[in-house]
């Protein structure tokens, strides 16, 4: 994908490799107008059943998945610094430029490529331990994947995004 100007907007190329599943040749939809997207905002956009953040980061408008790569929870509930997106649950951050973590949850576990980071507790809060068992075990294993993106484009002032249709 290529970056498009167009007025007040553009898309950013998303990272090789990491194209939502069934987005390959999907149709694309008008989702918003360029002007109700401003930069340094986000919005949710919902098609059916899949709910996509659309955000107007630093490199461009992004769509991927509104769920943290983590537990799923809604990242249009987060805050959007740049290119960085927050996730509202575990202080996890990630680059919507590259698709990585940038900050692993608080909850630790595995990243991308499998290499294990330890539960954390941001400064300014008492530290909490890790008490063996099977939550633990649970937070050993739980992977923290990269984005996935539906392809942008901005035709005519109004943001469109690919995404797979039932």
């Amino acid at each position: 994908m290529t970056d498009q100007a167009s007025g007040s907007g553009r898309a950013l190329a998303f990272p090789p490799g990491l194209r939502a599943v069934g987005a390959a040749g999907a149709a694309f939809m008008s989702v918003l107008s360029v002007d109700d997207l401003p930069p340094g905002a986000m919005r949710r956009v919902t098609i059916g059943d899949l709910d996509v953040l659309v955000a107007h980061t630093a490199s461009g408008i992004a769509a991927v998945d509104d769920r943290c790569p983590h537990m799923s929870a809604p990242l249009s509930l987060g805050e959007l610094d740049g290119c960085i997106v927050a996730c509202p649950l575990h202080e996890g951050r990630f680059d919507l430029a590259t698709g990585d973590p940038v900050q692993m949850p608080t909850t630790g576990g595995l990243d991308a490529e499998g290499v294990y980071h330890p539960v954390w507790t941001p400064g300014g809060r008492h530290s909490r331990p890790d008490v063996p068992g099977r939550k633990a075990e649970a937070r050993r294993l739980t992977r923290v994947r990269r984005l996935r993106y539906y392809p942008v484009r901005i035709v005519g002032g109004h943001i469109e995004v690919a995404v797979p249709q039932d």
